[in-house]
């Protein structure tokens, strides 16, 4: 059996040639806006980080006391939560639109960003809902889970059998974390496979989330194999990715060091001689140095990015020829390569 998944590797490859080289400035201005929003290298597979408290029993003197929090200080952290979630609602609902503008760039092979917005903006919250929901849903099972685990430790109670506090956390974390391992996986194929597969389904058939996956799922179960081999390569081809754009990105910031330390070091002199003048300017030199990194892991992701999907395109259009997106383009790099 052919695995397409292995087969398209090349094939991508030479589609992601022919559509970025030879440069155009405002081909890649464009695309590094998009990938920007879009984020990461194509596959956004979630994870789940903690730490679990032991009981260590009380330290010498008693318990340190708590100093008392007013009420300006904690709605200066509930002001601060609340704009930072507002701030990634509105980060994560622009991403989502423009993941349809990228599929439809890479179908046209034309960046057209306002075009791409005005007809996919209401798929791209329908998909903004869906990927909240299930961000949503992976949250509240983790969060019950890792409860199992920490109630008993925050409330003294051990666990069965008379089990000390700290045993019972031990043996529900053995039972729980593998639990929480694979809702972790499957949360990150379902939102790989929406990000590169039915999002590219709901352009092609201008259906909602829910039927670019019923579609999906038809030809996942016709093609398994075929599916969990992208599912494999893809991994590793984002670890790849990642890899790249990580040494980029540090190379790029290192070259990018020079000019700004300099600036630096005139704000340092400022700084001893007028404090309020050469604070100023420190502030701003490290305002500028951080959005010239993002500007630069911006450009350097552009490639990465649009290997990927076309590569996803590719095994799409494969696996399913109902669903092949970039028809012309695969004919043209397969036709160069025979």
């Amino acid at each position: 059996m052919v695995l397409y998944a292995v087969e398209d590797i090349e094939d991508a490859l030479a589609a992601t040639r022919a559509f970025l080289w030879p440069i155009d400035r405002s081909r890649w201005l464009r695309l590094a806006l998009v990938v920007f929003f879009v984020g990461g290298t194509g596959a956004n597979v979630n994870t789940v980080q903690f730490n679990m408290p032991f009981d260590q029993g009380t330290p010498p003197g008693g318990a340190p006391p708590i100093q008392d929090i007013g009420p300006r200080i904690w709605f200066l952290v509930a002001a601060i939560v609340a704009v930072a979630l507002l701030v990634g609602l509105a980060f994560l609902l622009v991403g989502s639109i423009m993941e349809f503008v990228l599929v439809e760039s890479l179908r046209t092979e034309t960046v057209a960003i306002r075009q791409s917005w005005r007809d996919r903006w209401r798929q791209g919250l329908r998909l903004f809902g869906f990927r909240a929901l299930v961000g949503l849903v992976v949250l509240s099972l983790v969060a019950g889970l890792l409860a199992l685990v920490l109630v008993p430790v925050l409330t003294g109670t051990g666990g069965p059998a008379g089990l000390p506090a700290g045993g019972a956390s031990v043996a529900a974390l053995v039972l729980v974390l593998p639990v929480v391992v694979l809702i972790s996986i499957l949360a990150g194929l379902v939102g790989e496979f929406t990000t590169v597969f039915v999002v590219p389904i709901m352009v092609l058939e201008d259906c909602p989330v829910l039927g670019g996956w019923a579609r999906l799922w038809r030809s996942i179960k016709a093609n398994p194999w075929q599916y969990v081999a992208y599912a494999v390569v893809a991994f590793v081809l984002t670890l790849v990715g990642g890899l790249v754009v990580t040494i980029a990105v540090a190379i790029a910031a290192v070259l990018l060091l020079i000019p700004f330390g300099i600036l630096g070091a005139i704000g340092f002199v400022l700084f001893t001689a007028v404090p309020s003048v050469g604070l100023a300017v420190l502030a701003l030199v490290g305002l500028a140095f951080g959005l010239s990194v993002v500007v630069a892991a911006a450009f350097v992701q552009v490639p990465v990015v649009t290997y990927l999907r076309y590569y996803a395109l590719f095994v799409l259009g494969d696996v399913d020829d109902e669903l092949d997106l970039v028809p012309e383009r695969r004919a043209t790099v397969r036709a160069d390569e025979a």
